[in-house]
């Protein structure tokens, strides 16, 4: 058991049998009244984002996450197939739980996979990825009195928006929090 006030973002949490992971902490003590501590947290199971509060000094107990690296190998109709890189066993995630994830891996890219007693419950992305541009449009030339944008797809199938000297075939840095571009990678 952890203390309410030791809460930071990144741990993770067990409450009423739901795994959350806090994103933000906020603690709040008034001269009138005890302490409140305010975390916004993620559903690892669901993904979706609420606001969990207790009182200073609560216990809380923590939720120990287990991550293991495996290779993405391919899709199936409905699933990602992963590797364990040491036992070689095969599993399958329904796409539907990894439709943010897949945008930013392709085959053959090692991620770790985060599993909570066994029952498995998704990818762990780095905070950045290098991929190529597929596809990109054209730069118009003069429409630089902003700072400019155009349209890229990359190898996954995601589209970001990239600076105008950015072409076709290059390799860029993308950050997987946002989906945003970040940089060419080096």
């Amino acid at each position: 058991m952890i203390s309410s006030n030791d809460l930071k973002p990144g741990n993770t949490i067990l409450v009423d049998n739901e795994i959350y992971v806090v994103l933000d902490i906020s603690q709040n003590k008034t001269a009138r009244s005890a302490m409140v501590v305010k975390a916004k947290v993620r559903n690892l199971r669901s993904g979706s984002n609420i606001e969990l509060s207790w009182g200073g000094g609560e216990k809380v107990t923590p939720a120990e996450i287990e991550k293991r690296e495996m290779q993405y190998l391919y899709d199936t109709e409905d699933s990602m197939v992963f590797m364990d890189n040491e036992t070689y066993d095969q599993i399958e995630i329904p796409s539907e739980r990894l439709t943010w994830e897949k945008q930013f891996i392709k085959p053959e890219n090692n991620v770790n996979i985060t599993s909570y007693e066994g029952e498995i419950l998704g990818i762990q992305l780095p905070d950045k990825v290098t991929l190529q541009v597929v596809e990109c449009e054209a730069a118009v030339k003069g429409d630089t009195a902003t700072s400019a944008s155009k349209n890229a797809v990359l190898e996954t199938g995601l589209e970001v928006k990239v600076p105008l000297f950015i072409n076709q075939d290059e390799m860029i840095v993308v950050n997987t929090n946002d989906g945003k571009y970040s940089g060419r990678a080096k």
